[in-house]
């Protein structure tokens, strides 16, 4: 059986295909400035290929593909780390934009619990216990530090409690970032861990590195 050749895209089409790729919000947001700048000129060097008389003849399309190819995958090389970071900050056990004490977060989470709002009483609750042991120097304030996080380095100095830690964190993901329906039990078993946490001494030299 014949094997087709492939479809090679004329200057028109490739730049239809590029400018389709690179708009995509993963690119546009995440790539620097300087690659926008050059996509800028690659546009404006294609809408030059129009093999006018007395200018060179127009570039073969392989050529194009070639470069269209190469434009592409140095976006998304450069782009990876920045969309990397993002997801990481999206994963942050604390807002942002909000800095609340311990016993805020706390009030807060016994506010929603008395409505029946179970997600943001859990959510609450966990953000009192890690706010809790960085007011207790047990953690150092660390922006961007996810549950996960929170949960392994306090699972150095409260060793017994390794366990619940990491199914507090992967409870606060859960409903947090994820599509986990909280109930009453999951708002108890996070205050019982914060209560026990805040009533116990933290192993001597055992306080992570942070």
């Amino acid at each position: 059986m014949a094997v087709e050749p492939p479809v090679l895209p004329g200057a028109d089409e490739a730049q239809r295909w590029a400018a389709e790729e690179l708009a995509k919000p993963e690119y546009r947001d995440a790539a620097p400035s300087w690659l926008d700048s050059l996509w800028r000129n690659f546009l404006d060097w294609l809408q030059s290929l129009d093999g006018s008389p007395g200018e060179a003849g127009p570039v073969p399309s392989p050529v194009i593909a070639l470069v269209i190819a190469a434009i592409i995958a140095a976006a998304v090389i450069l782009a990876r780390p920045r969309l990397n970071a993002r997801v990481r900050q999206a994963r942050d056990v604390f807002e942002r934009e909000t800095v609340l004490t311990a016993a805020d977060y706390r009030n807060r989470a016994e506010t929603a619990a008395a409505i029946g709002q179970w997600g943001d009483a859990v959510v609450d609750r966990f953000r009192a216990m890690v706010r809790s042991a960085e007011n207790r120097t047990i953690l150092d304030p660390q922006p961007g530090r996810t549950a996960d996080e929170a949960a392994n380095a306090l699972s150095v100095p409260f060793a017994g409690e390794a366990g619940r830690l990491a199914r507090a964190a992967a409870t606060f993901d859960g409903i947090r970032f994820g599509s986990r329906a909280a109930c009453s039990a999951d708002y108890q078993d996070m205050v019982a861990l914060d209560a026990a946490l805040d009533a116990t001494k933290p192993a001597m030299g055992m306080v992570p590195l942070q």
